[in-house]
């Protein structure tokens, strides 16, 4: 691997450990077992080797995770019909007494249609009136989701993931858009950016999620122009300050001002500039630069660059980053979806 090359052998040969087994220290991360593969399966995709995997076999494995209603009404009892996001969240510890134990989750649903769609399976197959209607329930009266029936956190995350779910499956049944609105639009700070929730500090992450929400929504649309002019929703100007200010001098991204750059931000802001049609305006080959030292000898992605141990997380959305540059043999990404442009 010299100097300045994408090593994509390299990458291939890493993704193909990461579906084989993963280390032990992910052990930690079994409850996201469903993320963990939506990585593996995408950073395939992205490296254009989807044929190293077993579609059928992986097909099946992700629609194992469903909850179903076991009865006619049971998507109006409270319960979300999702995906759990892992065998131990779906089924009840033995010593547990849940007649309703249901460990389905927005962010795990997220992932299992998203494999789905990069797979190629026709998502007409799933059980989608019992999904988006028992996910409706999960929105709350400020337009915010929780990601689970029995609550948890609310932020720009769940908005995101409930925007992609009614995206995916071609059905915005599942969610108020107009209050989804409401929500990302109190969560813009005072510098341009978004927190996860109102009055936070501005994050590459949450501004994505509200970004690509909105897109997804039809509340922004792909080119700059039209987006600038069109002062009844985000303050874009702001909005696109905050986002160029983000590139720093090693020509990476950070998350958040004062931070170091980090190889997932380069997707996550890099990501929205592409959405409102403002990717133009970075320096490419500096980032390109910034993303090729982030790569690990042993291959895949790492945190900050130089360093040696890649991890799951950072090598996909390091490939994804490169895919928003065009890079020569990465598969384009629907940006807003995080999943193959030839999958939709």
């Amino acid at each position: 691997m010299g100097k300045g090359d994408f090593a994509r052998a390299h990458h291939v040969a890493f993704f193909d450990a990461m579906a084989t087994e993963l280390p032990d220290d992910y052990a930690t991360q079994e409850v996201n077992h469903l993320t963990l593969g939506y990585f593996a399966v995408g950073g395939f995709s992205l490296l254009r080797e989807l044929d190293r995997v077993n579609t059928e076999e992986i097909t099946k494995w992700v629609l194992s995770f469903q909850v179903h209603p076991e009865a006619h009404g049971d998507e109006y009892n409270g319960l979300f019909f999702g995906f759990c996001g892992s065998r131990s969240t779906q089924f009840p510890l033995p010593d547990v007494k849940d007649p309703c134990h249901n460990g389905s989750h927005l962010a795990s649903t997220y992932s299992a249609l998203a494999i789905l769609k990069i797979l190629g399976y026709d998502l007409a197959s799933i059980d989608s009136k019992a999904l988006l209607l028992s996910m409706k329930k999960l929105q709350r009266p400020d337009g915010s989701f929780m990601p689970t029936h029995i609550g948890a956190e609310t932020d720009l995350r769940f908005v995101y993931c409930a925007a992609a779910i009614c995206s995916m499956l071609d059905d915005w049944a599942g969610m108020d858009k107009l209050k989804a609105k409401e929500y990302i639009l109190s969560c813009q700070s005072y510098d341009g950016g978004f927190g996860m929730v109102p009055g936070s500090e501005s994050h590459g992450g949450g501004t994505f999620c509200a970004v690509a929400a909105l897109h997804l929504m039809g509340f922004v649309q792909v080119d700059l122009a039209s987006n600038l002019q069109d002062s009844a929703s985000i303050d874009m100007h702001m909005l696109l300050e905050w986002c160029l200010q983000r590139q720093v001098t090693d020509g990476g991204f950070q998350g958040r001002r004062n931070k170091p750059s980090d190889t997932c931000y380069a997707f996550w802001v890099g990501g929205v500039l592409k959405i409102i049609g403002a990717y133009h305006l970075i320096d490419h080959c500096a980032l390109r630069e910034f993303l090729l030292t982030c790569q690990s000898p042993y291959g895949g992605f790492t945190k900050f660059p130089h360093n040696w141990i890649p991890d799951i997380y950072h090598s996909y959305y390091g490939l994804a980053a490169l895919s928003l540059l065009e890079e020569e043999g990465v598969e384009p990404l629907c940006v807003e979806l995080g999943i193959l442009s030839s999958a939709l």
